[in-house]
């Protein structure tokens, strides 16, 4: 027997040996993440930079396999993520505020603020007699319960001077909402400026006709929808979290760079959207809601913590904290974003 081969032999069995345990234990780190997020309606324009995200596969360079899934308004990303059947969601601050206070024990994280300024508008026509805020008085307003519009009614009320009893609120599903402010049956509707804005103009409505009251811009001085987190998912996961956040950025600078290419990643997902009607939707809220002047200064995805504090302080004139009222820290928590150097918006 060649003494040359039973060395060879046992050279190669070590090799191979050490090739299958690097094989082994390399398998589950390379093994993508899982996550699944909400996002807070349809598929339509402003979701944009998630699915950007996707296609250009900024969240798999981070080793995250992320699905997204439609909602039926920004309350419902809470609930989902409340109750874990999603990681994450993108969700109203100001109705997280008040679900963690009604629920201290499901501290759900919001980490990232994509809708600096809120797009919560009240939308009424001029032919309906609504202009201004007042002009609500004595009329009908068309609402949908879990719509963020919605849910700062009574902020907006106080702060333009409304009694809300001389105002018939009529409950009404996100599918006719517009349909009956097109048809007169009411007069007003909450919504997101860019949603009910666009989806009117669309039903034919004149565009001199429609009056967008933006609540920012009547007294209501609070931060938008922001990327929220299960809590136990942040603390078993975070370099996801982090991870989803840095894709996010990255697919948010291609959409504000080429916002046309962007809302195909819309279109593909959503057989009855039109691209020029989601890009007007799309240029919309980029332009109002989330590269806001607050942005260009700070960055993506932080909040100021004065103005926070704030804008808790305006919940609490309409909203009984059943616990302390929460400090801008315990509403938002900035420990899962990039350095504010990546985060710059220009």
């Amino acid at each position: 027997m060649n003494p040359f081969n039973n060395v060879w032999r046992r050279h190669f069995g070590l090799a191979l040996a050490a090739a299958l345990g690097a094989a082994l234990a390399a398998g589950p780190a390379a093994a993508q993440q899982a996550i699944k997020f909400s996002l807070d309606f349809k598929f339509e324009g402003p979701s944009a930079p998630f699915l950007v995200a996707i296609d250009k596969g900024y969240f798999k360079a981070e080793g995250l396999d992320v699905t997204i899934d439609s909602a039926a308004g920004s309350l419902e990303p809470i609930n989902r993520v409340a109750a874990g059947t999603y990681d994450m969601g993108f969700g109203d601050i100001n109705s997280l505020i008040k679900f963690r206070d009604a629920n201290p024990s499901n501290a759900i994280k919001a980490v990232y603020m994509l809708y600096n300024k809120p797009a919560f508008s009240i939308v009424g026509r001029k032919s309906r007699g609504v202009t201004k805020p007042k002009d609500l008085e004595g009329r009908t307003l068309g609402a949908p319960p879990p719509d963020g519009a919605w849910a700062q009614w009574k902020i907006f009320t106080q702060a333009n001077g409304i009694d809300p009893s001389k105002v018939k609120v009529e409950a009404v599903g996100f599918p006719v909402r517009e349909p009956m402010l097109q048809n007169g049956q009411v007069d007003a509707i909450t919504g997101f400026s860019f949603s009910s804005f666009i989806n009117l103009k669309t039903m034919g409505v004149p565009v001199d006709d429609i009056v967008v009251m933006l609540m920012a811009d009547y007294g209501v001085n609070l931060y938008g929808n922001t990327i929220i987190v299960n809590p136990k998912f942040a603390a078993e996961k975070p370099e996801a979290v982090k991870g989803f956040l840095r894709a996010l950025t990255k697919g948010l600078r291609d959409t504000i760079a080429n916002p046309s290419a962007a809302v195909d990643s819309v279109i593909k997902r959503n057989d009855v959207a039109r691209k020029p009607v989601e890009l007007e939707r799309l240029n919309m809220a980029l332009k109002d809601n989330i590269v806001t002047p607050e942005v260009k200064a700070n960055g993506f995805g932080g909040v100021d913590a004065d103005r926070m504090a704030k804008a808790i302080d305006q919940i609490a004139l309409t909203y009984e904290f059943k616990n302390p009222r929460p400090k801008a820290a315990d509403a938002f928590d900035p420990s899962f974003l990039a350095p504010a150097a990546d985060r710059k918006a220009n």
